[in-house]
């Protein structure tokens, strides 16, 4: 069983961040403009600028992953609307995550079915502090935060206090940790600050992508993870689908199986057990390895 706790979704990309326009071109609607750059946003041949999830289960079924969290991030532009029809139509496959700022939009997020609500904190200039009445919300209402961090050690700590503040709300720290960044022991210890804290292993391929798959520097920092805070408190994400621009999606998690660094216990624990209970799956389906035409 295989669960992807860090995935996204959008039908258009169209967002202003910093003054730059994050938008899908034209006519090959795989590319973006990207902080001023062309970059390959999505696979090529997703060409129609669309990353939808009936193209995502095709992916999930083919690497046999049963199940994936949806998150959001400011340079997609909000896919709340989108999200919520998602979850409506694939309730047993996807955990759709809203995007709000507000305790307003927090509760219209959580009216219209969506399960968690997503920050790219990386991206804010603001204290999480200002979020709390939000956290608290969330908190109340049993919806899942996910939270990816930059490297700044105040907000780090911040994330501290309200992980104390909050002590029932449950927290997916993204990015695993920020890695390859001095922040990543610090953010990986998060766990360590209350009962509901996950650390989710998204980007981590993006992460080491300069040393490429198998990703053996990825798989011993998962180890070191494990020796802090638990197995029990790690979870596998692909951050699917800017990362398959540079390998397939089986490849974001396989060479965690092949590896000899993790016992088979702890493999499936990371790869799907732990998030099944975190985020409360049920009803997944059987997914049966098919054989390729060049086998």
């Amino acid at each position: 069983m295989i669960i992807d706790a860090h995935s996204h979704l959008w039908l258009k990309q169209d967002a202003v961040v910093d003054g730059f326009p994050i938008r899908t071109l034209q006519p090959n609607g795989s590319r973006s403009e990207f902080f001023g750059e062309e970059r390959q946003m999505l696979p090529p041949f997703m060409i129609d600028g669309k990353n939808t999830a009936e193209v995502f289960l095709s992916n999930m079924d083919y690497a046999q992953v049963g199940a994936a969290v949806v998150v959001q991030e400011v340079i997609d532009g909000n896919q709340n609307a989108y999200l919520t029809e998602v979850q409506a139509k694939y309730p047993d496959r996807f955990f759709c995550m809203g995007m709000a700022w507000t305790l307003e939009e927090a509760k219209t997020v959580q009216a219209a079915g969506l399960k968690g609500i997503a920050f790219p904190g990386h991206r804010m200039k603001e204290s999480l502090h200002t979020l709390m009445p939000v956290f608290k919300f969330m908190e109340e209402q049993d919806m899942v935060l996910s939270m990816c961090l930059g490297e700044d050690p105040r907000q780090i700590a911040e994330m501290a206090e309200v992980i104390q503040e909050c002590p029932k709300l449950k927290v997916a720290i993204g990015h695993f940790g920020m890695v390859t960044t001095p922040a990543f022991e610090s953010q990986v210890k998060l766990a360590l600050e209350g009962p509901n804290v996950m650390i989710e292993s998204g980007g981590i391929t993006w992460l080491y992508n300069s040393e490429f798959y198998p990703y053996p520097s990825a798989v011993r920092s998962i180890r070191q993870a494990a020796d802090w805070v638990g197995i029990d408190r790690l979870m596998w994400g692909s951050d699917y689908p800017r990362t398959i621009t540079a390998i397939t999606y089986r490849m974001s998690y396989d060479f965690i199986i092949k590896s000899s660094e993790l016992t088979e216990e702890e493999k499936s624990l990371f790869l799907g057990q732990n998030a099944r209970h975190f985020y409360g799956f049920k009803n997944l389906p059987e997914l049966p390895y098919i054989k390729n035409m060049s086998e």
